[in-house]
């Protein structure tokens, strides 16, 4: 029980001593910093003759590219703002102040360069951290403000999305000229060892350069700091979801050539793709700003993509409309028919089907034809019909009075009812001939319309082939910089 009181005394004791030493100084600050802010103004410019400029050392570090929003043309970044200046009036003596070298004092008590960001789009405009200022005993401050910056960029989508973009972020004083605040830049280069790496954007450089403006109101010159962040944008992303997509659409509308026009699929084929070529196209106006100034090379391969699959379903409905034609409602003209069924099929090796076949069919018959005319060139109608000679006339048939029995009688009269269904026979024949080669001239007719509809689906799928590949590789391969 004994031991148990006197630890928590000895505790506190230590406890006591341990700040006693910690607090050695705090004397020594508590009365530099009453000395150094007696008499100090916020609103005096600190420097020892006012007609010299203040030099204010300026730097940036890049910590992160948060956002880059192309339809709005805006940049998000944290920085950190390095700024470094001597003021006169923040000057001791180390030895009178226990050693102390540098104080931290809150910037609301001390002057501040009122450095700003001019194409901030912050509602806040300032939207730095008001950190402390490290305050050297040689008068030198030390200012490292970090900060969500919201700035604009003009965005040139003519490349999207193998693009590169450079955003300019313009710091200078608000209020003070050259002649009273003179801005050095602090490197040529922005800090960039802490930068994290952007998912979509690849850093290339972030250079700075001092500015000397002379404004027509004012004849006092006014610096400013430009820095410019050149970033390149990493194609893996639209490459997978909008490049290829579109390519292997473009691809299926070749495809609706190749498709024969009886399937009943031919248009719908291209009116989808249309449809889904317009889906793609309203998905990059998304993510496009809305400006007339250039048009990206993604929607120049999309709109050109677009006019093929129109075109495409407009010859669609042209090889349609001749597949179905017939004889009773369309006739060839001459020129399309040397066009589409003599010159186009020898450029395009292209033979009609089954017309060998009906040509040697009708070199036979012909020849049969023949053949049956001369071995019946000497026989009457009648003869030919009824396959038998010409001898089976009677007597009677030649000119002078003949003896006719009553048997003859008959048989001339058995005769005649013969002839009589003979030439009634001639003429269903003749009629029967007649149709079936007006049939044979019909379908001709129709697969003369056929053919023709053939070559044009040939010629379509070669000209559509050849415009996109030519177009896929003048937008897509004419980028400066394909790297994902």
């Amino acid at each position: 029980m004994k031991v148990n009181n006197t630890t928590p005394g000895l505790l506190i004791a230590l406890s006591f001593f341990s700040l006693l030493k910690g607090s050695a100084q705090g004397p020594h600050e508590r009365r530099l910093l009453n000395d150094l802010l007696r008499d100090y103004n916020v609103m005096e410019r600190p420097v020892a003759n006012e007609s010299d400029p203040l030099l204010l050392s300026f730097g940036v570090t890049l910590q992160q590219l948060i956002d880059v929003d192309e339809k709005n043309e805006q940049i998000v970044t944290n920085l950190w703002l390095s700024l470094d200046w001597v003021d006169v009036n923040l000057r001791w003596n180390v030895s009178q102040y226990g050693g102390i070298r540098d104080v931290r004092i809150a910037p609301k008590y001390l002057w501040k360069p009122d450095v700003l960001m001019y194409n901030s789009a912050d509602e806040r405009i300032d939207s730095t951290f008001p950190t402390n200022v490290v305050v050297q005993h040689n008068g030198s401050c030390s200012y490292i403000p970090p900060g969500i910056f919201k700035s604009t960029c003009k965005i040139d989508i003519t490349w999207f999305p193998f693009d590169d973009q450079k955003c300019v972020m313009k710091f200078g004083s608000w209020t003070y000229d050259g002649n009273s605040l003179d801005l050095l830049l602090s490197s040529d280069e922005a800090d960039l060892s802490n930068y994290v790496v952007n998912g979509e954007w690849d850093l290339i450089e972030f250079p700075g350069v001092r500015n000397i403006i002379y404004y027509t109101c004012c004849p006092q010159p006014y610096v400013d700091i430009t820095f410019t962040l050149h970033i390149r944008r990493r194609t893996l992303y639209y490459g997978f979801n909008l490049i290829i997509p579109c390519v292997l659409i473009s691809s299926m509308a070749l495809l609706g050539f190749a498709l024969p026009p009886d399937s009943g699929e031919k248009l719908t084929l291209g009116v989808t793709i249309l449809l889904s070529l317009t889906v793609f196209m309203l998905q990059l106006a998304q993510n496009m700003p809305p400006t007339s100034d250039a048009v990206s090379i993604i929607g120049t391969y999309f709109a050109c993509t677009m006019v093929m699959v129109a075109f495409s379903v407009v010859m669609t409905v042209v090889v349609l409309n001749y597949h179905h034609r017939n004889s009773d409602t369309h006739e060839m003209p001459r020129c399309i028919k040397s066009i589409f069924l003599v010159w186009l099929p020898w450029v395009l090796r292209m033979s009609r089907p089954g017309r060998k076949m009906r040509e040697k069919s009708l070199m036979f018959n012909s020849k049969m034809k023949d053949l049956e005319m001369k071995e019946r060139s000497s026989r009457s109608l009648l003869a030919n019909v009824l396959d038998i000679d010409d001898d089976f006339r009677p007597a009677y048939s030649t000119p002078g009075y003949l003896h006719v029995s009553n048997d003859d009688n008959a048989a001339i009269h058995s005769c005649i009812i013969t002839q009589r269904e003979i030439s009634a026979i001639t003429r269903e024949l003749r009629f029967i001939t007649n149709h079936l080669r007006e049939d044979d001239d019909a379908k001709e007719i129709i697969a003369e319309w056929k053919f023709a509809a053939m070559v044009i689906d040939r010629v379509c799928l070669i000209m559509f082939t050849i415009f996109t590949m030519v177009s896929t590789f003048l937008c897509l391969f004419s980028a400066p910089h394909l790297a994902a």
